[in-house]
């Protein structure tokens, strides 16, 4: 292990020409093997191809110990630039992925330093909002993330798969490529609390490490206006559907009904849910098997740039509310809000509140995200105010889980 100072860190933008310490130690921190390539068909200079867009059109930081005035990467944290829907609101975020340091390193508070800079590059991009999956939800709950999200997966017997379905309209696979299957998503994203809208590095990374017999189905109606998609694998008897999305009821059962039309092919169907809603009750058979999980966290980078974007219900009753907020690693947030909450948007104000509430950055951003109930946050303790100032806001604020699928 070498011995070193903190002075002898320097952290700068990765460039192309980094790629290749940068893939070195992605390959590392997750232990991806010439084995677990060769599994899946790529090769190590295809692997190292495949970031050079990454490198290019991400804000990635790089954390570099200095040896023999040689700089030596030992850190990573990336950024992807995409745009995601809160509440009918189309948010600026950032999508943190390739976060990682080589063990020798850990323990020297690297990635915060790295994390900080980050988001304050964030903020400076006009980002108010960041999103990531982490793999330690303690140690990102530390540093001002929560949960926002669920992921939940199931398996269907053949017998289980509904059968007495007969929508009018009808399916046709399409290429990876197809432009409707792009719009599709992008329109259910307009409409979809907390979906991502897939700009074309999105895309490349949701299909990177599918295999070639990945198909994609959408699903059109009587006018021939596509309504909804499912894109899936079927290997060994198992259809694994990887995403399954829907505009409206017809959509969900037509796809359902093409699901159906393989029963003949396939002993079950392995699938991924990210409404947040188990699919069971949907079934005559409902003796399935589901499982659920945390998935994303989300963290408020600015909470006076998130809150000039902000929809509330419009029908809810209105008010003034002071929140006490904590924010240990960015200081701007650090501090105490008054927000007015009226006719379904929301502003910083000097009014007298009416309420005022105690909490964490974390709490807040889940708070604000749906995730969980203003009445439920004070249950656990996380939220220190009263019962009714609690009521009240959750009469303000909407309540829907975020539909969080992408995996950059």
């Amino acid at each position: 292990m070498h011995s070193f100072k903190s002075d002898e860190f320097k952290i700068r933008v990765l460039t192309k020409d980094d790629a290749e310490e940068y893939n070195a130690l992605l390959r590392y921190a997750f232990q991806v093997t010439e084995a677990d390539l060769a599994e899946t068909g790529w090769k190590d200079d295809e692997i190292k191809q495949s970031k050079f867009p990454v490198l290019e059109r991400a804000d990635v930081l790089g954390c570099f110990n200095i040896i023999d005035k040689k700089e030596e990467l030992v850190a990573q944290f990336a950024v992807y630039p995409l745009d995601m829907n809160i509440y009918g609101e189309r948010y600026e975020v950032g999508f943190v992925t390739s976060v990682c340091t080589y063990p020798e390193y850990t323990g020297h508070g690297l990635m915060k330093k790295l994390m900080r800079k980050s988001l304050t590059r964030m903020r400076d991009s006009n980002k108010s909002f960041a999103l990531l999956y982490p793999y330690s939800i303690p140690l990102y709950r530390g540093l001002g993330w929560e949960i926002i999200s669920n992921k939940m997966t199931y398996v269907i017997k053949d017998r289980q798969i509904p059968t007495k379905l007969k929508e009018p309209g009808y399916v046709r696979r399409v290429q990876w490529d197809d432009e409707q299957f792009k719009k599709l998503h992008t329109h259910f994203a307009a409409k979809t609390h907390g979906c991502l809208y897939r700009n074309n590095l999105a895309w490349e990374e949701y299909f990177r490490w599918d295999e070639d017999d990945t198909m994609v189905a959408i699903y059109y109606n009587e006018d021939d206006e596509p309504c909804g998609y499912m894109v899936y694998l079927i290997s060994s008897d198992v259809m694994h559907i990887k995403e399954l999305i829907y505009l409206n009821r017809e959509a969900q059962l037509g796809l359902w009904e093409y699901i159906h039309a393989h029963d003949s092919m396939i002993d079950e169907v392995r699938g991924n849910n990210y409404y947040s809603e188990p699919i069971a009750f949907e079934l005559d058979d409902s003796d399935i098997k589901e499982t659920i999980r945390p998935y994303a966290m989300g963290r408020i980078i600015d909470v006076a740039q998130f809150i000039s974007q902000y929809n509330c219900d419009p029908d809810g009753p209105g008010g003034c509310f002071s929140f006490e907020i904590a924010d240990e690693l960015l200081p701007w947030n650090n501090g105490t809000f008054v927000i007015d909450f009226e006719k379904g948007h929301c502003a910083l104000t000097d009014k007298n509140p009416q309420y005022h509430l105690s909490m964490s950055i974390g709490t807040f951003t889940t708070l604000l995200l749906g995730y969980k109930s203003a009445e439920k946050l004070l249950q656990m303790g996380k939220i220190q105010t009263t019962y009714d100032a609690v009521a009240k806001l959750d009469d303000i604020l909407y309540h829907e889980i975020p539909y969080v699928s992408d995996y950059i």
